[in-house]
């Protein structure tokens, strides 16, 4: 079996393949895994140091959006994840250009490399923010999209492109719908590793309006195995929401982050609120646990104990990331 993953190098995809590499996933116990990544500010090969090692894993430096490269790597390949997109709302509302490329026509050009290739599935990582924000209840995976950032926006237009390749022309692809991720790995410019990371340092912790806006929060690591069960079990044309069962308004968020490492709210600066700041997001996971099985398996107590520990304890690996990205202190 070959397995194609995009944005492996990324916090989320990385996550997976070091599963898939390992032996955490049977299923993949004998495949070969490519991993296709541009690289860019938020991709990194150090993500992947546990199983570089590996005779199964190839990595290839490339942009989704090369059409010939993407062909070239589609050959053979019997699975294709796809992770890599350009994902912060912040930077989306600051310059949306290249969400549009990259999310939207760089999904459009796997699908066609995939279609022409004849692969056997597609699995094509969404996110909830798709559906807009939500006062009460939660999002059931037919809910119309009303996405409000340029970011989502984006990836509600490869969510379609996604459903129009498998109606047009029997693809099978599946989209997973994901809320609010978090765990090692993931890239100190989202809330956990960054105010984590400024408070390790001293720093303060920028704390949006009033702190009201609630999101579901879903360890890394129950995300990527309610994907490996889309990917095994999870019928063509279909879209499977995965949740993690924690939803927590961003103050209380800070105030749980704050007690784990020592500090008091004398760490926290109220900032203006974002640019069309979603207010609650909530997904309705019935349909994965019902048909496939999932539940979330990481308690928020202990995921976020561990998440904490392991930045604690890897200063080499967020250090530079902050320099470089000049995130520090803000």
């Amino acid at each position: 079996m070959r397995v194609l993953v995009t944005g492996g190098a990324g916090f989320i995809g990385s996550h997976y393949v070091r599963q898939a590499v390992s032996g955490a996933y049977p299923e993949l116990a004998d495949a070969e895994v490519v991993v296709l990544d541009k690289l860019t500010y938020a991709g990194n090969e150090a993500n992947l140091a546990p199983v570089a090692g590996s005779q199964r894993l190839e990595f290839v430096r490339g942009d989704i959006c090369d059409a010939e490269l993407v062909a070239q790597l589609m050959r053979g390949v019997d699975l294709v994840v796809h992770f890599a997109a350009e994902s912060h709302v912040d930077r989306s509302i600051h310059g949306s250009a290249d969400f549009v490329l990259t999310n939207v026509l760089g999904t459009q050009t796997l699908l066609q490399g995939a279609l022409n290739a004849g692969v056997g599935k597609f699995v094509h990582v969404s996110t909830d923010e798709v559906y807009g924000s939500i006062a009460e209840g939660s999002w059931r995976e037919d809910h119309v999209l009303e996405p409000n950032s340029p970011y989502s926006a984006s990836k509600a237009s490869s969510d379609l492109m996604a459903r129009a390749f498998h109606r047009t022309h029997g693809l099978p692809v599946c989209v997973t719908r994901c809320s609010n991720n978090y765990g090692p790995y993931q890239f100190p410019e989202k809330v956990i590793p960054l105010f984590v990371t400024n408070l390790l340092d001293g720093a303060k912790v920028p704390l949006y309006g009033d702190g009201l806006n609630v999101r579901d929060w879903l360890h890394v690591d129950d995300h990527c195995h309610g994907i490996r069960l889309v990917a095994g079990k999870g019928r063509p044309g279909e879209i499977y929401n995965i949740g993690g069962g924690t939803e927590l308004a961003n103050r209380e968020l800070t105030e749980r982050l704050l007690a784990a490492v020592g500090a008091d709210w004398s760490s926290v600066e109220q900032v203006p609120d974002r640019k069309g700041h979603d207010r609650r997001y909530s997904v309705d996971i019935t349909k994965i646990s019902t048909e496939l099985g999932y539940r979330p398996r990481v308690s928020f107590d202990d995921g976020l104990a561990e998440t904490v520990r392991w930045y604690r304890e890897h200063r080499s690996w967020w250090e530079p990331l902050k320099e470089r990205a000049s995130l520090a202190g803000k």
